[in-house]
């Protein structure tokens, strides 16, 4: 993959005062809704304009493309923010609470004092020897902290994308989500600065004083030991600690009690470590990956990932209670300086109220966790069909994650 950096600057913003917004409003008549989420949004600014808006639509079940396609100019409009990017969702996340599948308008506005914002359009062409050419990616420079990525999955490839960066910027971070409407492909629109986009990605590079921080929460929690691949085929982990893998996890899963077992049937995963010499490796030091499945005449268990041998793995499985400590313990280290002002948080939409109950909140259940920090914080986001994250220095894209973009 190849990328040309040909997005320019808004340069530094002047205002003095860092100052975050939120807002989040419901209804058929999407435009309608936009200029609600809009005004709720605006407020906390007390008049002045926002540097930066990002906003998400859900059509809702129908997907009606040209209301949302209204309403997201609508928002962009109004609000007359420096740069602005959005997205369609599955469903929003703003004002405290979640809403999937209804047709809805969350957005987002901060003011960033001494924050450099540069907005990215990025498009994707094949190149003649078949590798992808990747137009619109600013490269980070050296005050460069974070970048926001929105991207259409089915017109874009993010992770060509995020193995170029690893590669070309390593330990540089980028967060975001996979655009979620429904309607298979063609059914997403991405919003940047005024227009409407059907493919590509869209972004907002960060750097100056940008005061943010990543939180990648997998919601997974472990079972069983620690154990090093020591035999492997692309995605076929054939043996782990000198025996075959199926036959450990056979041991692993039978002396659970009861209830894990079922939970390890229902969903089980590996969590793959990123750094093989650490003495120690707590949850969020693994890369979490399905598994997808068992070969019984090789003893091998079939993984959504390429392992390779040396590799410490572990075995992992996802549930409500596991899900709601990780994202708790990550948010508790990431905002240890003070409590965030505002964020933004990209869920899974297999998350929400397919995940958490109406006991654990629904789809309010991430938002809530996220704020309990500080209820007044300004927090929005969408439910997405991919998280874009950093995890162990090198960025990923992930399923069934809470991935947060936290600012001070």
């Amino acid at each position: 993959m190849r990328d040309t950096d040909d997005a320019a600057p808004t340069g530094v913003t002047g205002v003095a005062t860092r100052r975050f917004g939120d807002g989040l409003a419901v209804g058929p008549d999407l435009v309608g809704a936009a200029e609600v989420a809009v005004a709720q949004a605006l407020a906390p600014l007390d008049g002045i304009r926002p540097d930066l808006l990002v906003f998400f639509v859900c059509p809702g079940g129908d997907g009606d493309l040209e209301q949302a396609e209204r309403a997201g100019a609508r928002v962009m409009e109004l609000a007359g923010a420096r740069a602005a990017v959005g997205a369609t969702a599955h469903g929003v996340i703003g004002d405290g609470r979640g809403v999937e599948q209804t047709a809805s308008v969350a957005v987002w506005a901060a003011t960033l004092p001494g924050t450099s914002i540069t907005p990215m359009r990025l498009t994707a062409q094949a190149a003649e020897d078949g590798t992808l050419s990747v137009r619109g990616m600013s490269t980070p420079g050296a005050d460069a902290t974070v970048a926001m990525l929105l991207a259409d999955p089915y017109s874009f490839p993010v992770g060509g994308l995020l193995e170029r960066m690893n590669t070309a910027h390593p330990g540089f971070p980028l967060v975001g989500g996979l655009a979620s409407a429904p309607g298979g492909p063609g059914g997403n629109r991405l919003f940047a600065d005024g227009e409407v986009l059907p493919t590509g990605a869209v972004g907002i590079l960060f750097g100056g004083q940008a005061q943010a921080r990543t939180v990648v929460s997998q919601g997974c929690r472990p079972i069983g030991p620690p154990m090093v691949v020591t035999r492997t085929e692309q995605n076929l982990l054939l043996e782990l600690a000198g025996r075959p893998a199926l036959a450990r996890l056979r041991e692993i899963v039978g002396a659970l009690p009861a209830a894990e077992q079922k939970l390890a049937l229902r969903g089980l995963h590996l969590g793959i470590a990123m750094d093989e010499y650490a003495d120690d490796h707590g949850r969020g030091d693994f890369l979490i990956r399905a598994v997808l499945g068992v070969e019984q005449e090789r003893d091998a268990v079939v993984v959504g990932d390429v392992l390779e041998v040396g590799q410490t793995v572990r075995f992992q499985v996802r549930d409500a209670a596991g899900a709601e400590q990780n994202l708790t313990e990550l948010l508790a280290r990431a905002v240890r300086s003070g409590p965030a002002q505002g964020a933004l948080l990209f869920s899974c939409n297999g998350r929400g109220a397919s995940m958490f109950g109406p006991e654990s909140g629904g789809a309010d259940h991430d938002v809530r966790v996220v704020r309990a920090s500080n209820p007044d914080q300004a927090v929005a986001g969408f439910f997405a069909a991919g998280e874009i994250g950093p995890v162990g220095g090198r960025n990923h894209l992930h399923g069934f994650t809470a991935s947060v973009l936290v600012f001070d």
